[in-house]
């Protein structure tokens, strides 16, 4: 079984969104959901310990890292000895995890809460401080009005900045009702009302509304 010494070396420990302080929450979350939900221990905190891990492979495309993560994943167990059954259900639970990719979504009650531990990591106080760090490390602007076509269809208009508030609008504020489990969704609805106030406290405050 993978422990959490060594996934510190698979993770940056000065990234303040994906890096290794990320994964011990997410780690920790899916130990809380697991035990909740009757999911197998050992395959969730594997997942959780590697579904943002790409070993050797870190500098892929970023909209495909759990691809590249599930790989890792595969020769990691494998030097363990895993058998192949166990290494899929780690596997299948990295490959699902994502919100923008919907290709294969969680079928396993491992799969769903590996999914819902690493959302819950993106809404409330902890959601907000990184939507922030992450447009602050990617350059993005603080703020910029969105569009009347973004706020419809959630596609910008060419040149439009993406802002902390539009990735708000586009997904932070959708995951909520995309948690699978009974205690994911329990959990997510305070930081759900969270974030969603820091929103549009930020809303109106950048607009001089309040």
């Amino acid at each position: 079984m993978p422990t959490l010494e060594q996934a510190q070396h698979w993770y940056a420990q000065n990234d303040p969104v994906h890096g290794f302080d990320h994964i011990l929450r997410v780690y920790r979350l899916a130990e809380r959901l697991a035990q909740a939900e009757g999911a197998d221990l050992e395959i969730v905190r594997a997942a959780a310990l590697l579904h943002d891990a790409e070993g050797p492979l870190t500098g892929s495309n970023r909209s495909e890292h759990q691809l590249a993560s599930a790989e890792f994943a595969y020769q990691v167990l494998a030097a363990e000895d895993w058998p192949a059954e166990r290494i899929a259900a780690v596997q299948h639970c990295i490959r699902a995890h994502r919100f923008r990719d919907d290709r294969e979504q969680p079928q396993t009650i491992e799969a769903q809460v590996l999914f819902d531990a690493d959302k819950l990591d993106a809404i409330g106080a902890i959601g907000a401080v990184r939507a922030i760090a992450y447009a602050l490390l990617d350059g993005q602007r603080l703020f910029a009005e969105p569009s009347e076509q973004f706020m419809q269809s959630g596609q910008k208009l060419p040149g439009e900045a993406h802002t902390p508030y539009h990735e708000y609008l586009f997904k932070l504020s959708k995951l909520k009702e995309r948690m699978f489990t009974p205690t994911g969704k329990a959990l997510a609805q305070a930081r759900h009302d969270f974030l969603s106030g820091f929103f549009d406290r930020l809303y109106a405050e950048l607009r001089a509304e309040a």
